[in-house]
This record gives C-alpha cells, sequence and structure tokens, in this order.
C-alpha cells in the first residue's frame, strides 16, 4: 500500500479530532444548558424586565469562562507533556542502555517477542530515541497534541452560538410563551449538538443525543425549580 493512501486511512480516524471537539461539544451543550438555565430561572422568578439582560450577561460571561478555562486547563496539559519530554531527554542521556531495554519490555507486553522486540527497539533508537519513548512509553502524538489556543476559540465560539438559541426565546411576547420558546429552543438546539458530536465523533446518535437532551432538560428544570422558590419567598 502506498504512503498517501495510507495518510489518507488515518484521515478517517476521529482521534486527531480531540483536543478541538471536546471543547467545542463542552462549549455549546454548556451555552445551551447555562443560558437557558439562566433565564428559565430569571423566568420563573418573575424578572421578566431582566431576562434580556441576564441572557446577554450570562453568554458573554460565560464564553469568557470558558475561553479562559480551556486555555488554563490545556496549557497545563501542554506544561506536563512538556516537562515529561525533558525528563524523558535526560534519562536518554544518563542511561540509553536502560531506556533501550525500557522500550523493548514495551514492545514485549504488547506481544512481541524479547528477541523481536529489541530489533524493533533498537531500530527506533537508531532512528529517533526520543520520538520513540514520548511516542510508546508515554502515549505522546503530535495528532492529539492538545493545543490550548485551538480549545478556547472552538470553546468561547461553541458557547456563544449555543448560548443564542435558548436566547430567541427571550423575544417572546408574554412572559410564559418566553419561558415556552426558551425550552423548546433549548431541546432543539440540544438534539442537534448531541447529533453533530455524535456524528463527528463517529459514534451511534441515539445514546448521546439523549444524554445530552436529558442533562439539559435536568439543568433546567432544577434552575425554574429554584427561581419559583426565589419568587414565592419575595427574594
Amino acid at each position: 500500500m502506498a504512503l498517501e493512501d495510507v495518510y489518507q486511512r488515518n484521515l478517517h480516524h476521529r482521534t486527531h479530532r480531540a483536543g478541538w471537539l471536546r471543547a467545542a461539544v463542552l462549549g455549546a451543550n454548556d451555552g445551551l444548558v447555562s443560558t437557558a438555565s439562566l433565564m428559565i430561572g430569571v423566568a420563573a422568578a418573575k424578572a421578566d424586565g431582566f431576562l434580556i439582560t441576564a441572557g446577554l450577561a450570562g453568554i458573554s460571561a460565560g464564553a469568557m469562562s470558558m475561553a479562559v478555562g480551556e486555555y488554563v486547563s490545556v496549557r497545563s496539559q501542554n506544561d506536563i507533556e512538556e516537562s515529561d519530554r525533558l525528563l524523558e531527554i535526560e534519562h536518554l542521556k544518563v542511561d540509553p542502555e536502560g531506556e533501550l531495554l525500557e522500550l523493548q519490555q514495551i514492545y514485549i507486553n504488547r506481544g512481541l517477542t524479547p528477541e523481536l522486540a529489541m530489533q524493533v527497539a533498537n531500530a527506533m533508537h537508531e532512528k529517533d530515541p526520543l520520538a520513540a519513548h514520548l511516542r510508546d512509553e508515554l502515549g505522546q502524538h503530535p495528532h492529539t497534541k492538545a493545543r490550548p489556543v485551538q480549545a478556547a476559540v472552538a470553546s468561547a465560539a461553541s458557547f456563544t452560538l449555543g448560548g443564542c438559541i435558548p436566547f430567541l426565546g427571550a423575544f417572546a411576547p408574554s412572559l410564559g410563551a418566553k419561558a415556552l420558546s426558551i425550552v423548546i429552543f433549548t431541546i432543539a438546539g440540544l438534539v442537534v449538538t448531541g447529533l453533530v458530536s455524535a456524528k463527528m465523533a463517529g459514534s451511534k446518535v441515539l445514546v448521546p443525543t439523549v444524554r445530552v437532551i436529558l442533562g439539559g432538560c435536568i439543568g433546567m428544570a432544577i434552575t425554574a425549580v429554584i427561581g419559583q422558590i426565589a419568587h414565592l419567598s419575595g427574594i
């Protein structure tokens, strides 16, 4: 098989999407659920005049929070990977023979005979020992490397997009219609989010979509109850 064919086949795998797909799906889901829950809570508290303001504030604050959170989280992962890389460089410098035997043992554990494992380990060390250890010992791959800026942008953009869907319900004519519109728009958005994320991840559609819808509905219901309690309590 030609190298070009191998490359094209590898493109069908979804692992290379893991970094930004997780952030995008999480952002869209959070945008839908948190914005809808906030606005449902405000509507349940009968604070109709603050509904649009609350929605805009929720979208803005949430998008920034998601972006910063994703960046810090993914950047911390990068720092750990870089620390491991520097440590592996030091190990290869101090004890190359021990590292060779360690790589051999990894291949033995994967099913190779000791002789073949040593041949493979030698070949890997002759070509690029650091890359071999990062890949086979630590599980670091260039195509799955976390990218903090990409994750932050994907998270903020998807949160904003998701938050805008329930926000449309705030323009309904009455408070009851607003609450109903927010719920309907949110459920529709959750369905789309579940379908898109399942499709892009290459998984079955039904279970992930139902999971996303149920989670969102529970979030909205809890917030509605809290908002109603606040209204009845005169808070």
